[in-house]
């Protein structure tokens, strides 16, 4: 997808690794997909392409993949962002899409590779003024002149076209003070949102930091509706996780398509379902054989609920801090959820016979 380069005017290289992977909407029998590396984002169309001496994969999953997709880069977006991309979110009109960087957003036609609309820009004059980063950016799944944006103070912002074509002045901002007795040298590293998702019907954002996740009513900017604490055991810890790096983790989150669970990643390979009703949450472990829990409430995905508190036992004393779930995505209709560990991608199916989750 893409190559290393060597950006000559910062004299530094830029790595061939992936920030981001987005489908389009599917309009024939190829797929459409954009991804980005640091700087370049590319558009891909993904082509049926029979293989003869490829061996025919036999899943009751996936029935149709019997041949090798052929891939051809359509365009080619790059020279928009001085900064690295962390973010790509397509539009609902389904002709644009954003791109964030460290200090810009910046909004881009499908059809048109070479321009690029500057949306946000928090660059001060002087940088030694700069107090935030732009950590996310995510468009309104219905509403194609709203998009929300996070950043590295804690807050989520969302900004309407319709005001200004420059959206620096945000029409809502939402963000939950933390409390003073526990503020620490770390608060200001945790309180960072790394991911930033709409709800399938528009109504909610997720966001997500390093310790928590929280829920928001996009018309009640005082509080959120639900606060999940996913590294609480974490905090007397955080001296060690910031000396070998794991407190500049990036956790994803996300939805699943009726938009009643969300989903995230946590450390010794766990990852957790949380009831948006507060029903319940389940943590299942990424793994080729996942262990059974004890029979409770189930989600939709078909898996059991652990009725054990997260001080009783949902994570092991000693944990492996290599081994973690940063990525991962709902399908847009199946109980299905795709995560990746290290160099794997595990994915998890509805199993209603049993308790235990299928994985692939």
């Amino acid at each position: 997808s893409h190559d290393s380069e060597f950006d000559y005017l910062k004299s530094v290289e830029i790595e061939e690794k992936i920030n981001c992977i987005r489908w389009l909407k599917r309009i024939s029998s190829a797929h459409l997909m954009l991804t980005t590396n640091d700087k370049t984002i590319k558009l891909w169309r993904l082509s049926p392409y029979a293989n003869q001496s490829v061996s025919r994969v036999e899943s009751s999953l996936f029935p149709r993949y019997n041949h090798t997709p052929r891939a051809h880069a359509r365009r080619v977006f790059g020279n928009g962002h001085a900064y690295h991309i962390n973010s790509v979110s397509l539009n609902s009109d389904g002709e644009t899409f954003i791109s964030a960087d460290d200090l810009r957003v910046n909004l881009w036609n499908m059809e048109v590779s070479d321009t690029s609309f500057n949306i946000i820009d928090i660059k001060p004059t002087n940088m030694e003024e700069l107090t935030e980063v732009i950590t996310a950016a995510s468009c309104h799944p219905s509403h194609c002149h709203q998009f929300a944006w996070s950043n590295s103070r804690g807050s989520v912002r969302l900004s309407d076209l319709r005001a200004s074509a420059l959206c620096d002045n945000h029409s809502k901002v939402f963000e939950e003070q933390d409390d003073p007795a526990r503020r620490s040298f770390f608060s200001e590293i945790i309180s960072s949102v790394s991911d930033v998702r709409f709800s399938p019907c528009g109504r909610y954002l997720l966001s997500r930091d390093y310790m928590t996740l929280r829920l928001w009513d996009i018309h009640m900017e005082a509080r959120p509706v639900k606060t999940v604490q996913v590294h609480d055991q974490l905090r007397s810890r955080l001296c060690d996780l910031y000396e070998s790096d794991c407190i500049f983790d990036k956790f994803q989150c996300c939805f699943s398509p009726d938009g009643q669970q969300f989903v995230t990643g946590s450390y010794q390979n766990f990852f957790h379902v949380f009831d948006r009703n507060g029903k319940g949450s389940t943590c299942i472990e990424a793994s080729k054989n996942p262990k059974a829990k004890k029979s409770t409430p189930k989600s939709k995905l078909g898996i059991s609920r652990s009725s054990r508190s997260s001080k009783e036992g949902s994570q092991p004393e000693i944990v492996d801090f290599d081994l973690k779930c940063l990525q991962m995505a709902w399908h847009p209709k199946l109980p299905q959820v795709a995560v990746g560990s290290l160099n794997c991608v595990y994915l998890y199916s509805a199993n209603p016979s049993g308790d235990v989750p299928r994985s692939y």
